[in-house]
């Protein structure tokens, strides 16, 4: 069946954008999803859980995965190109299991610069019926754009429930928890995630109007019409497009907003500056330079939203002495993209600053920059030598990205199939695999004929 009719619709993306998910389910008959559940009971019960190799060792669930319906939900978020990401994991709880607290998932242990714009998705499936005793992952609907929780009554759960073959569609950092078990069955939830490889050049759902819709009565407890007008023309191929919507707003007001201790607010002060175009250049730059943590965070986003005109103020930016500054221009140039040698030359700087978290977001921001290879590709071969194992992951990430330009950085990344992080083992291989040359197809393949990973040997079958 053709993945266009499985697409998401307009009003399915501006569900995805505003509440940061969408519950949908599988078409596979019930057999299916019931002779995987009994095999997946046996196998954790008797050998326990395997972890990121829950793949292999249950190859049925790739059948999930490569089902029509959830491509045609990854593609219509994460692009066509999405990659899955090396970390897997199978939630699988005992009856007794008590609550998790609220939380967004680290960028596995690590944290870094939170994406706005969908670079990041999860996908939550249960193989069984879950109802609310089994304790079904519940969610705050909206809060994907907030580093912190709200703590008021905005904060409104909406948990997972439903029949075998239901999934969750999340945006990766969309607050979330797995409740308590109080049933007397066990209960299985599989977490997969989902990294885009290119930034929107069109629509990838099934989109028949430009026109964003404002949300009205169907939004989550907090509106941000700006925000989202954004993050939809960012999706259509758009950003940095003027907001036809916008209405004239008082600056000054709004940049006072920016640093506000109450996240909700300063977020969207942000977008709403944004909106105004260059007119809010100067207050979001001052916010991003300035000492206050929470209002150059959202002057990051903000700047990010303005689009390509911001180019310059944030290529000054990169050498404040502020760290977070730095920090937060190097992700908005590299959240705006273009092949812009000033730009790719001065964030290629910065994997030799002395802040970690600088580097690892530079290296981030030039995967998305991608050209031109002579600034971008170098400094990634940097990144992959560095002490911190997030830059080494992130610079092989970055080249995943830039796929067959990269080709220059083969030999690091074959060096890079050693290294002790698995992880960036793990994105070396995928970059090998997307620059495609004969030399990096050789490199992965050795890899992974060396490695490979039998699903039916266990220690009752050796053999």
């Amino acid at each position: 069946m053709s993945l266009q009719n499985h697409l998401l619709s307009d009003e399915q993306m501006r569900r995805f954008i505003s509440h940061g998910y969408l519950i949908l389910k599988t078409d596979f008959p019930a057999e299916f999803h019931d002779q995987l559940n009994a095999r997946l009971d046996e196998v954790m019960t008797k050998e326990g859980n395997w972890g990121n190799n829950i793949l292999p060792r249950l190859s049925e669930v790739n059948d999930v995965f490569q089902s029509p319906v959830i491509r045609g939900a990854l593609t219509s978020v994460v692009g066509p190109g999405y990659v899955m990401h090396p970390h897997r994991h199978c939630h699988y709880t005992f009856p007794g299991r008590k609550v998790q607290g609220w939380h967004k998932d680290s960028y596995w242990g690590h944290q870094k610069v939170r994406n706005h714009h969908n670079w990041w998705a999860m996908i939550f499936y249960y193989p069984h019926a879950v109802d609310e005793e089994m304790g079904p992952s519940g969610i705050f609907p909206g809060t994907q754009y907030y580093a912190k929780r709200a703590g008021d009554e905005t904060e409104q759960p909406v948990f997972m429930e439903g029949g075998p073959g239901t999934f969750a569609l999340i945006h990766y950092d969309l607050w979330h928890r797995g409740g308590a078990n109080n049933s007397q069955k066990n209960r299985a939830m599989m977490k997969f995630q989902f990294a885009r490889m290119e930034a929107p050049s069109a629509p990838a759902w099934n989109n028949q109007s430009s026109q964003w819709r404002a949300m009205n009565g169907d939004a989550p407890p907090t509106v941000h019409e700006a925000l989202w007008r954004s993050q939809w023309r960012w999706h259509l191929g758009q950003a940095g497009a003027r907001d036809q919507d916008a209405v004239d707003e008082n600056i000054s007001q709004l940049a006072a907003q920016l640093g506000s201790d109450y996240e909700p607010a300063g977020v969207d002060a942000a977008y709403r500056l944004a909106s105004q175009g260059r007119s809010a250049v100067g207050a979001l730059a001052g916010a991003l330079t300035s000492d206050d943590a929470n209002a150059a965070r959202n002057a990051g986003y903000g700047l990010t939203a303005v689009g390509p005109t911001v180019q310059a103020e944030l290529v000054g930016a990169l050498t404040h002495p502020n760290e977070t500054a730095r920090m937060y221009a190097a992700f908005a140039l590299g959240e705006i993209g273009g092949e812009v040698m000033e730009s790719s030359s001065a964030v290629a700087k910065l994997v030799d600053d002395p802040s970690v978290e600088v580097r690892r977001t530079a290296v981030e921001a030039l995967g998305l920059l991608h050209s031109p290879a002579n600034a971008t590709i170098p400094a990634l071969v940097r990144g992959l030598e560095d002490e911190d194992g997030q830059v080494r992951f992130t610079s092989a990430q970055a080249l995943q990205r830039i796929g067959p330009d990269a080709a220059e950085a083969v030999p690091a990344l074959t060096r890079s199939l050693r290294d002790e992080n698995r992880y960036v083992r793990a994105n070396a291989v995928d970059a090998l695999r997307r620059i495609g040359t004969t030399e990096a197809l050789t490199a992965a393949l050795d890899h992974l004929s060396a490695h490979r990973w039998c699903p039916t040997t266990t220690p009752d079958d050796t053999f």
